[in-house]
């Protein structure tokens, strides 16, 4: 039965990290958009409860129920986002909506890594269409989305093409990879320290000035997969699965956390590159670096020194990796983030 009246209230809770920033995003504009929707206008109220309720992205729909309990929520509509990736047979699940318990539940992952905001948006407009039994609400890409019959209600599916491509990206976007470099500043210190040597030897200038494109690409991709492969064997960040079943899910998991760790790595990288362009370019004099190398030097050069200084000092970080502290790396792992949360 379609709700009446003029006041009517959206309770979005979230898991803590991204969903909890879009669900508080989206509760700032939603009363406005759903008001402007209905005709003639009705008042609407959105509130942002942050707390996580799905442990295991296996959970069947209705336990997801009986662990949010909308029934005892006051708002007319309780939609629960989460970044765990749900799937059905291994298709991505977008959201699973039930009109009788007032509920939606939407998986934040399976939107991809582009437009997040504005898909996740129309995703809680879905839901309140279907809670609300209003047709006029639903958006126009719903038509888009594959939907099936549940018990508890309906579940709407990603749309076709690169659907499993799609929650990966969104898996690791939901690991904000770029932080990674925040939470790894004692492996920056041992990398500029390592670069620092390596750069008062006239022997690297040499071998940055022979080394030629394809040895400086080798000794990059070399060295950002000894530092990955360090950071998961040193923090244990690889999910072995205990049974059959869960091999689908592990290789999900490990994906997502070697992607983010490589794109975190690679940052590094950058950085370090530019960091040891800029030192290489105020210490080391062309006078000295020309006699050395026995030619004229030139801006190339000194990109290329810098080139072979940032991979050595990625290897260096390597070893400073183990200085860290399990959580600030720990956090780029997809289902050990997801243990930490109902940890603490």
């Amino acid at each position: 039965m379609a709700l009446t009246g003029r006041n009517f209230t959206v309770l979005l809770i979230a898991d803590p990290g991204v969903p909890a920033r879009l669900a508080k995003r989206i509760a700032e504009s939603l009363p406005h958009d759903l008001s402007e929707s209905t005709n003639p206008p009705e008042r609407w109220e959105a509130s942002v409860r942050v707390q996580p309720h799905l442990r295991d992205e296996q959970a069947a729909f209705r336990e997801v129920i009986a662990s949010v309990e909308p029934s005892k929520e006051e708002a007319d509509v309780v939609i629960y986002m989460t970044d765990l990736p749900r799937r059905e047979n291994r298709l991505p699940i977008l959201a699973e909506i039930s009109a009788e318990h007032r509920f939606g539940l939407i998986a934040v992952a399976g939107v991809g890594a582009t437009l997040v905001a504005r898909r996740v948006h129309e995703l809680v407009i879905l839901a309140v269409s279907v809670v609300t039994e209003r047709p006029g609400l639903k958006p126009r890409s719903a038509a888009r989305l594959d939907s099936t019959e549940i018990r508890e209600g309906v579940r709407y599916f990603a749309p076709r093409g690169l659907r499993r491509l799609r929650l990966l990206a969104g898996m690791v976007r939901a690991n904000r990879p770029w932080r990674l470099v925040a939470g790894l500043s004692k492996v920056l210190v041992v990398a500029l320290g390592s670069g620092a040597l390596a750069l008062a030897t006239d022997t690297i200038w040499l071998f940055a000035d022979t080394m030629g494109l394809w040895r400086q690409c080798a000794t990059t991709v070399l060295s950002i997969g000894a530092m990955v492969t360090w950071l998961i064997l040193d923090h244990e960040l690889w999910e072995r699965p205990t049974s059959p079943a869960e091999r689908a899910r592990s290789t999900l998991y490990n994906l997502a956390t070697l992607i983010t760790l490589t794109i975190g790595v690679t940052v590094l990288h950058v950085a370090l590159f530019v960091l040891m362009l800029v030192a290489a370019k105020l210490t080391l004099l062309p006078e000295v670096f020309s006699q050395t190398l026995g030619h004229p030097v030139s801006t190339n050069d000194y990109l290329s020194l810098a080139w072979l200084l940032a991979s050595i000092s990625t290897v260096g970080g390597a070893l400073g990796s183990g200085l860290e502290d399990d959580d600030g790396v720990r956090t780029a792992a997809y289902g050990v983030r997801q243990r930490q949360r109902f940890d603490e």
